[in-house]
């Protein structure tokens, strides 16, 4: 028994030690945010090829954007109200992070990319297509993660409902009856989410090892607003995240992150799976 046990810990080391290797690859990359469309997408067969499973891939292009400068509503539809463009890798604010970085896992090349990102950032219209506009952008995180294919709720799943908080929310409504954006648009809503206190009750193996995660705060209820940040969840330890206090997407561990000595950061969290277009 000693010996089966010893070689069960040596090819557990040999096995840590090729995971790692392989992400120590990106190590040796150019900073993607100083990159050219065109330079940055010949990365992309590269990262499929070298990490062939979505979720290790996405952890790995997670890993290379460490580091990216931050900015906030950076995206946009190319013309009017917002003329950003529909996608970029010079800048990042959280939900940016997130959704680009979704769509460069499932993508060859900028073209590619970009064309997921529609998917992806996008609602269906009455025609039954995806349109860039202002108005069928998913503005809102939790409303995604309630119904969008490719982040798909999980957190009822992880611990029993009684350990659960539910807010019954009008999307976009603020408190006195108006719009919070212009966007001809509520949605009313019961979320469940998981609160800062029974945090620590999850058992970390039911998490996928790499997940989304976003952040409640009760004080953005009044506003028809559930999520105020969110990043992702890698190892189920790390956060990645594009932070506007450290200017950039870091990676930090998520504990430290989120309990601090004068009380949580946030008032609780929903977590998602991440899906590629089927």
């Amino acid at each position: 028994m000693r010996v089966v046990f010893l070689i069960y810990i040596l090819f557990s080391s040999l096995s840590f030690c090729k995971d790692s290797n392989v992400f120590d690859w990106i190590d040796s990359l150019p900073k993607p945010w100083k990159l050219t469309e065109k330079d940055f997408s010949s990365y992309l067969p590269i990262f499929k090829e070298r990490f062939p499973d979505f979720h290790e891939r996405i952890k790995a292009i997670n890993l290379w954007r460490v580091g990216t400068p931050y900015g906030i509503f950076k995206l946009g539809e190319e013309k009017e109200p917002d003329t950003d463009p529909i996608l970029r890798i010079d800048t990042s604010d959280c939900t940016v992070h997130v959704l680009t970085t979704l769509a460069f896992a499932q993508s060859i090349d900028w073209n590619s990319s970009r064309e997921a990102m529609i998917d992806i950032h996008y609602k269906v219209n009455d025609s039954g297509k995806k349109e860039p506009t202002f108005k069928s952008r998913w503005h809102y995180t939790s409303d995604r993660i309630l119904n969008h294919p490719q982040t798909v709720n999980i957190t009822s799943r992880l611990l029993p409902r009684s350990k659960l908080e539910e807010v019954t929310i009008e999307l976009n409504r603020k408190k006195d009856g108006s719009e919070f954006l212009d966007l001809d648009w509520t949605s009313n809503q019961n979320i469940l989410f998981i609160p800062s206190e029974m945090i620590e009750q999850i058992t970390m193996q039911d998490l996928p090892e790499v997940c989304g995660i976003a952040f409640v705060k009760r004080s953005y209820f009044s506003m028809g607003i559930v999520i105020a940040h969110e990043g992702y969840l890698i190892d189920r330890k790390y956060l990645i995240h594009a932070s506007s206090k450290k200017e950039k997407t870091v990676k930090v561990e998520f504990s430290n992150y989120y309990f601090k000595e004068s009380g949580p950061a946030f008032d609780g969290i929903m977590i998602y799976e991440l899906r590629r277009k089927i």
